[in-house]
């Protein structure tokens, strides 16, 4: 390849929203978190976690499991190996623009 040539790897789309990036990031590094603490991690709106986890779970990236502690409703998060494996593209991804400037 020629060196004024840069080979940028595609980045997941998915991934690349802040909300949803910094839910895999949370994940990434957890078991598993429920729908408070991402919350508050992350200082999204009720409803914009909501939707943008159901993205997540659509892609197959995060499983989704809602019950009950005691008698209130809770909604826990957990990665997939699809979503960790996904995660691992997505920051390679994000060396392969990082690193371009060292070709």
């Amino acid at each position: 390849m020629p060196e004024n040539e840069k080979s940028f790897k595609p980045l997941d789309p998915l991934l690349h929203s802040e909300l949803r990036l910094a839910v895999m990031s949370i994940l990434i590094g957890t078991d598993s978190a429920d729908f408070v603490y991402l919350k508050a991690e992350t200082g999204a709106t009720s409803g914009n976690l909501s939707v943008q986890l159901d993205k997540l779970q659509q892609a197959g990236y995060i499983e989704v499991t809602k019950g009950f502690k005691g008698k209130v409703p809770q909604t826990v998060c957990s990665i997939t190996e699809h979503g960790r494996n996904a995660f691992a593209a997505y920051v390679e991804a994000l060396r392969s623009y990082i690193s371009a400037d060292k070709r």
